[in-house]
């Protein structure tokens, strides 16, 4: 580990974060991603997972939430996002706030 932050990713996208100084990791299927999320969970803070394998692993995701670090953070792969990462970030946004701050809507 050179660093608290790391990326789980297929090919670009995780180039793209390793160029910026955070650690890359590649992955091009879920298994290989579980793996490799399980085992760096134990020594970064901050684990970014490309939406197109976070999706598919998004009850481990929600198991390891539970815990304050690392914190997993899904984005848009090279080949764009797919809309996980946006719904994520709505869902824990109105959890802590009880209001939709990303398009408005008030929690009923």
């Amino acid at each position: 580990m050179t660093g608290n932050i790391a990326i789980i990713g297929n090919g670009e996208s995780a180039l793209a974060f390793k160029a910026g100084g955070v650690d890359a990791f590649f992955a091009d299927d879920e298994k290989q991603a579980r793996e490799l999320l399980k085992k760096l969970a134990k020594s970064y803070k901050v684990i970014f997972v490309t939406e197109d394998l976070a999706e598919k692993m998004d009850d481990l995701i929600t198991r390891m939430l539970e815990q304050p670090y690392p914190a997993i953070v899904p984005l848009p792969s090279d080949k764009g996002g797919n809309g996980y990462a946006v719904g994520k970030m709505k869902s824990y946004a109105e959890m802590a706030l009880g209001a939709d701050v990303l398009f408005g809507n008030e929690r009923k």
